[in-house]
């Protein structure tokens, strides 16, 4: 279980400057899962008006992280992960749920589901999943 609060897990994504830069949000940091969240705007949607793939793949790699690093209690980063896109990302907002499906001392293996969200409610467009590793210190 995780030593690092809510507060301080949020600033953790708010040190990112791409983070920032999309405007993504920690909404939800607990033991049963982690929330990430992001406006669709403009400037993130590919050719064709879909959120772009990188976009998708940068919120479940993040949400992945913050759920492995909540189970390990230490400084993480991510030694693999694969997505799979089920649906174009169309919606007012993006929602990525991870948790932990097994995690031991230095890894967790974790899975992740991508909303969109509109006023219709949500739907699944992608799904990931990911191993964490800990780390001996931030670099």
């Amino acid at each position: 279980m995780s030593h690092v609060t809510f507060a301080v897990a949020r600033q953790v994504l708010q040190s990112q400057p791409f983070s920032r830069l999309i405007g993504a949000e920690l909404v939800r940091y607990a033991d049963d899962g982690v929330e990430l969240q992001l406006p669709v705007t403009d400037e993130i949607r590919q050719q064709n008006g879909f959120v772009h793939g990188g976009v998708v793949s940068y919120a479940a790699d993040n949400a992945l992280t913050f759920a492995g690093g909540y189970a390990l209690g230490q400084a993480v980063v991510t030694s693999e992960f694969k997505i799979n896109y089920v649906r174009p990302a169309l919606g007012a907002r993006l929602s990525a749920r991870a948790g932990v499906v097994h995690a031991g001392k230095r890894q967790a293996v974790c899975r992740c589901d991508i909303f969109c969200i509109d006023a219709d409610g949500e739907k699944l467009c992608a799904v990931a999943q990911g191993t964490i590793t800990a780390i001996s210190e931030p670099r």
